[in-house]
């Protein structure tokens, strides 16, 4: 589902396509709208799109048909030098022979502001991103992730209203990577800038994004904030990509309003919610997230859908327990339970039955 771009937008893109050799399109008819302050992520796996839609944005790549609108001008023609976006990449790009300061300066001077106001501006984006006692030092006597906080401030140092980052903590260890998630996100909105992120990881796009649009061969599968992306899934795309997601494949044998019934592959009959089937006789992919499912009867609520399986390994993952399961044929469906005092410890072996409720599983396209 692409979104209608609308003018009310930030950044805007519209009808925009984009192809190298004049035949395949690497980024279909996309329409787009970014709201002022919010926080963006395109997410995707590699090309999907998502890179190319950033550079066009940036002015390092030319839409082949369409127009980008920034604060409702069209920026098509304008170089990036004039756009007045601030940039973070993940190989930080600073300028190795100068100091932490005079990287930040440059961009100032670029833009032909006195000596004052700069030192002015580079001491409080240091301060921002708590590293005011590294003005004097050189970018290689810093550390992956000290680099990546400079490269942070040198993209806010001019107060840009835009920020564009492409893949910034790739570079960096999971810790610090976390950390710094939560940084640029508390940065983004105390400052209130319009940001456009690029990631192919899920769980960055879902914990800093107030909306999330997951790119798939040039278009837009589905855009939405976080909890809806993962909670409802509109295709199996976007289902399979977002976090982890059991599936089961059969045909819809009856449509009754909000639930829809399916036979599976193995003759095991179950209620769903539809989402894109739209007929009987359709093939489906039904969909389940991990922790909707429970293998403890006291713990299903009425309604429930009850399925026999048969465990086949159980792993203690510390906060949770992960047990694979084999399901109406599937060997690769999983359940995540919390690890609480009474949690039930399974063997490989071990026949149980499974259950969940009829809404926490959706009939999505086959």
């Amino acid at each position: 589902m692409a979104e209608t771009a609308s003018n009310d937008g930030f950044v805007v893109f519209d009808r925009v396509q984009k192809s190298y050799d004049g035949v395949n399109l690497v980024v279909k008819d996309l329409n787009l709208s970014v709201g002022r302050g919010e926080f963006l992520t395109m997410l995707g796996p590699s090309g999907s799109g998502k890179t190319t839609c950033l550079m066009m944005l940036a002015g390092f790549e030319t839409a082949t048909h369409g127009d980008i609108l920034l604060g409702g001008n069209p920026i098509n023609n304008i170089p990036p030098h004039k756009r007045g976006i601030g940039m973070v990449f993940q190989n930080y790009a600073l300028f190795p022979h100068m100091t932490v300061a005079e990287n930040l300066a440059f961009p100032l001077e670029v833009r032909k502001m006195g000596k004052s106001v700069r030192e002015e501006k580079v001491k409080r984006a240091l301060d921002m991103v708590q590293m005011g006692e590294f003005g004097g030092r050189r970018p290689a006597q810093l550390s992956g992730g000290q680099q990546q906080r400079i490269a942070l401030a040198r993209a806010l140092v001019f107060e840009p209203e835009l920020v564009l980052m492409d893949e910034p903590l790739g570079a960096l260890d999971k810790q610090l990577r976390e950390h710094m998630q939560f940084e640029i996100t508390r940065l983004a909105h105390e400052l209130g800038i319009t940001t456009v992120y690029v990631t192919h990881d899920q769980t960055e796009a879902l914990t800093m994004s107030d909306n999330v649009a997951v790119f798939d061969d040039g278009r837009i599968q589905q855009l939405a904030p976080p909890a809806d992306l993962y909670e409802k899934p509109e295709n199996s795309f976007v289902a399979q990509f977002i976090g982890e997601n059991n599936t089961l494949e059969g045909v819809v044998t009856e449509m009754k309003g909000d639930i829809c019934t399916v036979q599976l592959d193995d003759g095991e009959i179950l209620d769903a919610t539809p989402v894109n089937v739209s007929k009987v006789g359709e093939r489906t992919k039904v969909s389940i997230r991990p922790e909707r499912v429970e293998f403890s009867k006291d713990r299903l609520q009425e309604g429930a859908h009850l399925l026999k399986a048969e465990v086949k390994e159980f792993i203690y993952m510390g906060d949770v327990f992960r047990t694979r399961l084999k399901v109406a044929g599937n060997d690769e469906f999983v359940i995540k339970s919390r690890n609480a005092p009474d949690q039930v410890r399974l063997e490989p072996g071990n026949q149980i039955e499974i259950g969940w409720l009829p809404e926490d599983c959706r009939a999505l396209d086959a």
